[in-house]
């Protein structure tokens, strides 16, 4: 019975992105005490240097993919080669980060290997050799454990719900190149162009804190309050979906079921009622801090501390005692 684990690996800005790491480190433990082995595949142009890494992270066999054609992800050019590596590995399970290449390609994949998936996993366990996949439903008010009758299980990750691999430099393993196949079908579509969103800050996956607004920030001129509070803080700005669909700010914000699961150390939530679907993604924050004007919102019964109050008196003050702590640091070295 195969045992193995394949991790397909993202790149961003020329390195795998966080989630990555955490699926490996998830991988290790899912192939501990079996005969399976971690293994990763590598797609795109001039990303050989990170198998490297990879290996670092616990892959003990990475299949790497590095040519022109994979420079940018389209769909049909990576599912066939990702079809290639599995059959070749044969592995229990094939893991992909909750991003949108992932969601995307993962069901793509899943179906090409005549098998099942299960996106937006926060859990996978092995349990007398099954593997079981946990998730959110009913909008994240509730969770659903699957198991698969099919071989190998195809999933989404979440971000943020397991400990990433510890990198060691010491580690070993092999790189498999994966070339180009004459019987691999002519994509029908290709990338004419790309446009990235260029942010001042750092990634929201990983900021180490995270300041997210809501409906109740009640325009986008909010979101320039918390950008300063973020900034004052060495963190990232977020939101919850409201915002994102009235166009107070970009998608790429949105955190929660639709949007991008976080695990900084301190989340604020300004404005935001608490709703399930919201929580689903920031849940494994390791505080949260709520500011909002309803003393009834849900969100309170998920914050270590919580404020009520509106957030356009409370957090000026704050931002200006943040500074001045700093001020005080630099004036004591």
């Amino acid at each position: 019975m195969a045992a193995g684990v394949l991790v397909v690996t993202e790149i961003a800005l020329g390195k795998p992105v966080a989630p990555v790491y955490e699926l490996l480190g998830l991988a290790g433990r899912l192939a501990a005490g079996t005969s399976g082995k971690v293994e990763a595949a590598l797609l795109g142009r001039g990303i050989e240097g990170c198998a490297s890494d990879l290996i670092a992270r616990g892959a003990e066999r990475v299949y790497l993919a590095d040519e022109g054609a994979l420079a940018d992800y389209e769909p049909e050019r990576w599912v066939a080669r990702l079809v290639r590596i599995a059959r070749e590995s044969g592995p229990a399970a094939i893991l992909l980060p909750h991003t949108t290449l992932g969601a995307d390609l993962a069901p793509r994949l899943a179906f090409r290997l005549d098998t099942a998936v299960a996106a937006g996993c926060v859990e996978i366990a092995r349990d007398s050799g099954r593997l079981l996949f946990t998730r959110p439903c009913y909008g994240g008010s509730f969770r659903e454990t699957l198991s698969m009758r099919t071989a190998p299980a195809v999933a989404t990750v979440r971000g943020g719900c397991h400990e990433a691999a510890a990198r060691d430099p010491r580690r070993k393993g092999e790189v498999v190149r994966v070339e180009a196949s004459t019987a691999e079908p002519a994509p029908r579509m290709n990338v004419v162009a790309r446009e990235r969103t260029v942010s001042d800050g750092m990634r929201l996956e990983e900021a180490r804190v995270v300041v997210a607004g809501g409906r109740g920030l009640e325009g986008a001129d909010g979101f320039v309050l918390l950008a300063e509070l973020a900034q004052a803080l060495g963190g990232a700005v977020g939101a919850s979906r409201v915002p994102c669909d009235l166009g107070w700010c970009p998608h790429s914000m949105q955190i929660g079921l639709t949007g991008k699961t976080v695990a900084p150390e301190v989340y604020i939530a300004v404005g935001i009622s608490g709703a399930g679907h919201h929580m689903a993604g920031c849940g494994n924050a390791g505080n949260i801090i709520a500011i909002n004007t309803d003393r009834e919102a849900a969100i309170y019964g998920q914050a270590r501390w919580g404020l009520v109050g509106d957030y356009r008196q409370v957090i000026p003050p704050l931002i200006a005692a943040i500074r001045e702590i700093h001020a005080t640091a630099r004036k004591s070295e």
